[in-house]
């Protein structure tokens, strides 16, 4: 066969071969990639929410620890001026308020950090998913797998 005939054939493959994947494969591939990207923005922002959310709650532990302290204060000024048994008692109970005050404010903010794990979890397991999707290019059956994810949500 003629090597100039086997070189025009080639190239004509080649081109056809690159026309091919320039229109059908590539711009599926680049919206799957795309959108991946913003899955994970998404969760980068779901997860700088929770870090704010966070911040937030310890501010207001804070505001509430000098609340408690202020009203602690005040309340001891006003027991010396009666006696010192009644300051006693004040003292007791201006540190069982503080106490419960405080722990309150702490149960709260664990309360929303766990929420927000617990959301950002479920966003990463739901993105672990529609990852191997992709990769399979097959549907994974969310019921099936369950306890696989179950495993995967308690690892994050």
């Amino acid at each position: 066969m003629n090597l100039n005939a086997t070189l025009f054939f080639q190239m004509i493959v080649f081109f056809v071969l690159g026309w091919f994947t320039m229109k059908f494969v590539w711009p599926p591939m680049l919206r799957a990639m795309d959108d991946r990207r913003q899955k994970i923005a998404d969760g980068l922002a779901a997860a700088d929410k929770g870090k704010a959310d966070l911040a937030q709650a310890q501010a207001r532990i804070s505001l509430i620890e000098a609340s408690a302290k202020t009203e602690n204060h005040a309340r001891i000024l006003e027991a010396e001026k009666q006696s010192a048994g009644i300051v006693d008692e004040a003292r007791r109970e201006a540190e069982s308020e503080k106490a419960r005050i405080i722990a309150q404010a702490k149960l709260d903010a664990q309360q929303e950090i766990q929420r927000a794990r617990e959301a950002l979890r479920a966003d990463v397991a739901i993105l672990a998913v529609r990852g191997a999707e992709q990769i399979l290019k097959r549907e994974v059956n969310a019921q099936v797998h369950a306890e696989l994810l179950d495993q995967l949500k308690a690892q994050l």
